[in-house]
């Protein structure tokens, strides 16, 4: 199908770009990669009658660290971050999801910012922002604001983000010593999304045992959530194979499960267990390496 007809802005600055959405209000959409939104307005699931490209804005397109936080820009590609050397060495979790996302041209022109603020409930980011207790950055005309990662989910495809704000920046704390991470996922075989995709990021103490994890899961739930009663259970135990089998059978403790044609609740259920405890036995092993 053809989009509904739209007038097309590519502003060049992030006050540009928050001056046009403050004045077209509601009317006003943002565009990113554009693999989100272009394929819904071609089935006219979306149908905005402004288009903001803030694909020219090259102050959104950094990766940094700042005092041992990481920085990445709303703009940087899926490759961005699968191809970048200071992520390989300080936050591998972010490596290791990029390169679980869709294919070769997904990477290339997907953005991590555009998959955040779309809110996909199989999108893979979200797991990995959720696990790193990340924070996400939104400016508007009023100003910034800083949103953590758990409060920016709210439901299916619904982000915290106002209709004039535009997502800026995600930071996220640099892996420390002792802590290992992982990313895995069960590919739907027609989307590439994530049928089940867990991220874990598991911190020793110098007696090797479990001092803080954190997992996030995508796919099972209407929203990517933080799976708290994994953590609870894993929390000051050693990180043996029962006691990491243990701690990921709370992995849909008190969630609403997805069902759908390709897997039923029960089976998505029993999978957000079986990648739990793959996720947390890789993000240990490599801690205890580390």
């Amino acid at each position: 199908m053809i989009p509904q007809s739209f007038e097309y802005h590519a502003p060049r600055t992030v006050a540009e770009a928050s001056s046009l959405l403050a004045r077209l209000g509601s009317d006003g959409k943002i565009l990113a990669g554009g693999h989100s939104l272009v394929p819904m307005m071609k089935l006219r699931l979306a149908a905005p009658k402004h288009i903001v490209d803030i694909g020219r804005i090259a102050e959104l397109a950094h990766i940094r660290e700042e005092d041992g936080t990481i920085q990445i820009g709303a703009l940087a590609t899926h490759f961005n971050i699968e191809s970048s050397p200071l992520l390989k060495d300080r936050c591998p979790l972010l490596v290791e999801t990029a390169r679980e996302i869709g294919d070769v041209q997904v990477r290339n022109r997907g953005t991590i910012g555009g998959s955040l603020a779309h809110a996909d409930p199989a999108a893979d980011w979200p797991a990995a922002i959720l696990a790193l207790g990340g924070e996400i950055l939104a400016v508007s005309a009023r100003g910034e604001r800083r949103i953590p990662a758990r409060d920016f989910f709210l439901d299916v495809m619904t982000s915290a983000l106002e209709f004039d704000e535009i997502l800026t920046a995600i930071r996220v704390p640099a892996l420390p010593a002792r802590g290992g991470d992982a990313y895995l996922k069960l590919h739907h075989p027609a989307s590439g999304f994530a049928v089940v995709g867990v991220a874990a990021r598991v911190l020793l103490n110098a007696q090797g045992a479990v001092q803080e994890a954190a997992v996030g899961i995508t796919g099972v739930a209407p929203k990517a959530y933080r799976a708290t009663g994994v953590e609870a259970a894993l929390r000051g135990k050693s990180p043996s194979a029962r006691h990491i089998e243990a701690a990921a059978s709370h992995a849909a403790d008190g969630i609403e499960v997805n069902s759908d044609l390709y897997a039923s609740a029960d089976y998505r259920r029993h999978l957000a267990a079986i990648y739990t405890r793959r996720a947390l036995e890789r993000a240990a092993e490599r801690a205890a390496a580390s």
